[in-house]
């Protein structure tokens, strides 16, 4: 009855099978696997620091990552360039960030955010940063690319604006070494209001989450519909061979036979 499963047709029948099983459940737990280590990265970039945390040096941070992301950092060195950037919102309401390059110690430069201010990006209102050798502690952040939420990566800013706060967007500006993070000072003066800290790029149950949950959806469903069409091509099959057993499949009709070819001299003795 189950012989037929040698046939060279159900071979590659259960060869693709037992080829296509496997490979759909690693993908599914792959993709899986994704969704879960994102839905670690942010229970990480969203757990609550300690209020009483210690800054740390900024050197022993780096690189930024999800566990060093927020954490208070200190620094000493001299401000330099300064430089605004604009169209970020706090609280609802557009403004834009101060950004004072700080040459730090160790002979590299790391950006700083002293703070943010209401309105269209204007040199006038930003506030001049300290002169002289100054400690500076501020929240780690990760530098900003273009997909990072709320830049302006558009380009076209005028002198002395940036869009994107990162050492990809400055290398080209300043003409010293830079950290690739910056700090935002919790405790800015001169009226403004302190950034808050941004949870890393890509550690967020945003879509791409979503869809690697969905994924993993799909490949188990295609793993069902592989063994549902085995299953079924494989009960056709042996029910066709008990109808034939039992003579129910009806019996082909005999071919006509073919018309035998008149002799060569008939048609001329008709003539």
């Amino acid at each position: 009855m189950h012989r037929f499963l040698l046939t060279p047709r159900w071979w590659g029948i259960n060869v693709f099978v037992a080829l296509a099983v496997p490979f759909c459940l690693f993908m599914g737990s792959w993709q899986l696997g994704r969704f879960e280590d994102r839905v670690d990265s942010h229970r990480e970039a969203t757990a609550e620091r300690p209020d009483e945390q210690v800054a740390a040096p900024l050197d022993s941070l780096l690189p930024v990552d999800t566990k060093t992301s927020g954490r208070l950092a200190s620094t000493a060195g001299e401000y330099a360039d300064q430089m605004l950037v604009p169209e970020r919102r706090l609280d609802g309401e557009s403004g834009f960030y101060v950004l004072t390059l700080l040459k730090t110690d160790s002979g590299k430069a790391v950006p700083v955010v002293r703070g943010w201010l209401p309105g269209a990006a204007d040199p006038a209102k930003a506030p001049a940063p300290p002169t002289g050798r100054v400690e500076v502690t501020g929240a780690l952040q990760s530098s900003e690319n273009s997909g990072t939420k709320g830049v302006h990566s558009r380009g076209g800013l005028p002198a002395g604006q940036l869009g994107v706060i990162g050492a990809a967007s400055l290398v080209n500006i300043v003409p010293y070494d830079l950290y690739n993070a910056w700090l935002t000072v919790q405790t800015p003066a001169d009226g403004m209001i302190p950034v808050p800290a941004q949870a890393p790029t890509n550690t967020g149950l945003d879509l791409k989450a979503f869809q690697n949950l969905g994924y993993t959806g799909e490949w188990f469903v295609f793993v069902a519909f592989v063994l549902f069409m085995w299953f079924r091509l494989y009960r056709r099959e042996v029910e066709t061979l008990r109808d034939a057993e039992a003579g129910l499949v009806p019996e082909a009709a005999p071919a006509a036979p073919a018309p035998e070819p008149e002799p060569s001299g008939g048609a001329a003795s008709r003539a």
